[in-house]
């Protein structure tokens, strides 16, 4: 099981087109993927954009991707933002967000709870919200970064990209506590990863940060940390990627594949007084199966992610392809009916690692979706466009030294 499968894409350079397997040509596929761009970011500002360029400042360009319903921006979003940009080639993008975010969210002050991390919700005139940091955020801006500097070349200041990535890699596996006041109160803030279970925590913040939270496993980054990254982490992170693995299957139901939006380290639902739905599969628990399966694409390391998306999928088969909703109970029971776009296009990305054939079922429910418009349109209109990257052979690793 740790062994690289010779036909993943890391060892190959391939990337399977599951639109093409459904029968899309590649035309077609490079038109969704673009046209699924030029909405997210240049539609129509009221009902379907989410990135919004504001001016600019000494290091250039800036832009924010603004989740509509909340009114907010969030570390989530804006390191989404950089990966799909970084995927599709467009520097001017990755560049106005990544300096947005190091102009309002970053803190660099060293006496500050949060050093080192981004505040995972401010406002769109950059005023936080909230100053602790969501780890996925810190994630996906790290494997961006990389990405960037492996695509692009590095340049100077914050578009030194490898610097940036390696101090934001080091902050997450070794910083050390820091208590102080904060917007709202005193809090006790440490690392991102938990040295003992070498897992990431749902919060650095000492409160909160004895669980995690199934989504934020991403095993296929761990394992480009474990290469690229500083090297006195790297064994951390090839542990921490075999550590995830085991903990898919420990986190998600037997029966039906489904996962808690927040779970303890030993993969139990975990509950807690400021979200009584994180037993649940919900909004979060919906990425959980992209992780797994993009892993299983890039490395071929676990063939037990073969069995959990065909576990996945025969679920919401069952609750019927084109009905089923967007919250259950791990045992399978339906919570509410409202129907999601963004887990539509989550459940797509499963039949990278799928076996049955009802996978291809998944990813032509995908290719009939419309692009994401409306009040909810940032997290949905998100996961569609990484999901459409995956699904279309275009979420790829880029190598060091490499075109």
């Amino acid at each position: 099981m740790n062994h690289i499968d010779g036909s993943c894409a890391f060892a190959t350079g391939n990337y399977r087109n599951l639109f093409v397997e459904i029968g899309r040509s590649q035309k077609e596929v490079t038109e969704k993927v673009n046209t699924a761009f030029q909405q997210l970011f240049y539609g129509d500002p009221c009902t379907q954009a989410i990135y919004y360029p504001v001016g600019r400042n000494a290091n250039g360009p800036l832009a924010y991707i603004w989740d509509v319903a909340n009114n907010d921006v969030r570390s989530e979003g804006m390191s989404y933002g950089m990966m799909i940009a970084v995927q599709l080639d467009k520097k001017t993008e990755f560049d106005a967000i990544w300096n947005w975010a190091k102009t309002y969210m970053y803190h660099d002050s060293a006496n500050h709870p949060a050093w080192g991390y981004f505040s995972w919700s401010v406002r769109i005139d950059g005023t936080p919200i909230d100053e602790m940091p969501a780890p996925d955020g810190e994630e996906y801006f790290a494997m961006s970064l990389y990405f960037a500097a492996n695509r692009w070349g590095n340049g100077q200041g914050i578009y030194n990209y490898k610097a940036e990535a390696d101090r934001l890699l080091s902050d997450m596996k070794n910083r050390e506590i820091i208590t102080n006041q904060t917007i709202n109160g005193l809090r006790v803030v440490g690392n991102i990863f938990d040295d003992e279970h070498k897992m990431v925590r749902f919060s650095p913040v000492i409160e909160i940060r004895d669980h995690t939270d199934p989504s934020y496993h991403l095993p296929a980054f761990y394992e480009l940390w474990a290469l690229w990254g500083p090297q006195q982490d790297r064994q951390f992170w090839a542990q921490t990627a075999a550590v995830s693995r085991d903990f898919f299957l420990k986190t998600t139901h037997p029966v039906t594949g489904l996962s808690p939006e927040y779970a303890n380290f030993d993969g139990s639902p975990w509950v807690g007084s400021h979200n009584s739905q994180a037993v649940h599969f919900s909004g979060d628990a919906w990425r959980t199966a992209m992780n797994w399966s993009v892993d299983w694409a890039w490395w071929g390391k676990d063939a037990r992610q073969r069995q959990l998306s065909d576990r996945l999928q025969a679920f919401f088969e069952s609750k019927g392809l084109s009905t089923y909703g967007n919250q259950f109970t791990l045992d399978g029971n339906q919570l509410g009916s409202d129907r999601s776009d963004g887990l539509v296009a989550a459940n797509a990305v499963a039949g990278l690692a799928a076996t049955n054939p009802r996978a291809k079922q998944f990813v032509e429910a995908l290719w009939n979706a419309s692009v994401p418009a409306g009040q909810y349109r940032y997290y949905d209109g998100m996961l569609y466009m990484l999901a459409t990257l995956h699904c279309g052979g275009e979420f790829r690793i880029w190598h060091p030294n490499k075109p």
